[in-house]
């Protein structure tokens, strides 16, 4: 066993033994929060019911964050700490273990919603979260120190990436065409497939949600204000139909289809993101749930690529 695996995992055998096992749940709820599906849940809260420009900006670099991590993790192929010791899972993954997935995400969201959440709320949150759900992961014993770690600092570099040079590219991107900013959606999503072919939903969903943006901000600017009622509701049917989309082809299909499986995982995502970003704010205008932006707000450029 490699000398810096066998100390993280006695690292994870200490933290376990020193919280004992009646942290099992309150650890899996702390986990949850640095899981892409917490993510994903509440980047249509903030796209929906808070703000759109924010919301798109969040949930781009959020999709490109967990394609670099997964990407990572296939590249490097480090096993977890109960592949060499299965006393100490607690919990189970279907991926390698490093860069930790929850630590990148947990730096990255909760980074990205110092635009979104008061300063001094979000500094805390972007400090201690991402603390906590590194300790969650080591006492299920799913992940060494060194794949939070890099976590960590692929995380880091992805704030710095975006808070670097958002001043540059949002502008480049306001200034293409409809045509030209689909075809940039689409190049990216290629890419994607080509680095990671074995795996579609990511870039399905990052072609479905993107193209969505682009036509949102090109027909669409909704106004994500309103009422509170108003915002719950958008919220409470969208992400009701969202399920239904992303439930109802995998219980209808199943594995009819395997040998066609990638192509119906990318466009099953695909339908997903794009109903997210342009179906759902679409039929919150037609119910009257969302009021267009003003068209001066309407002229501001905007980061949706």
């Amino acid at each position: 066993m490699d000398s810096m695996l066998s100390w993280g995992l006695d690292v994870v055998r200490k933290v376990q033994a020193a919280l004992g096992p009646g942290f099992e749940t309150p650890m899996k709820i702390v986990t949850f929060l640095g899981s892409e599906y917490f993510a994903l849940a509440a980047l249509p809260l903030i796209y929906w019911c808070v703000d759109r420009r924010k919301g798109t900006r969040i949930g781009i670099v959020v999709l490109l964050s967990a394609f670099i991590n997964l990407w990572c993790k296939l590249l490097l192929g480090q096993p977890r700490p109960y592949d060499l010791d299965p006393s100490v899972g607690r919990a189970r993954e279907t991926t390698f273990g490093l860069p930790s997935g929850h630590a990148q995400t947990s730096i990255t969201f909760w980074g990205l919603m110092l635009t979104v959440l008061p300063r001094a709320l979000g500094i805390v949150l972007v400090v201690v979260l991402p603390l906590l759900v590194g300790l969650s992961r080591l006492y299920l014993g799913v992940h060494f120190p060194t794949d939070l770690l890099g976590g960590w600092l692929l995380g880091g570099a992805m704030l710095g990436l975006f808070f670097g040079l958002r001043g540059r590219i949002e502008p480049a991107l306001a200034k293409l065409d409809l045509r030209a900013k689909l075809l940039l959606v689409a190049a990216v999503s290629f890419l994607m497939n080509l680095l990671m072919p074995g795996d579609t939903s990511l870039s399905g969903v990052f072609l479905g949600s993107s193209a969505g943006f682009v036509f949102v901000n090109h027909d669409l600017r909704f106004d994500a204000g309103g009422t509170f009622r108003r915002r719950a509701l958008r919220y409470l049917l969208g992400i009701a139909a969202t399920a239904a989309l992303y439930l109802g082809p995998k219980l209808l299909i199943g594995d009819a289809f395997s040998a066609q499986a990638q192509l119906i995982r990318f466009l099953r995502y695909g339908i997903v993101g794009i109903w997210v970003a342009y179906g759902a704010p679409w039929c919150f205008v037609k119910l009257k749930l969302v009021e267009l932006e003003k068209e001066g707000a309407a002229a501001r450029p905007a980061a949706e690529a």
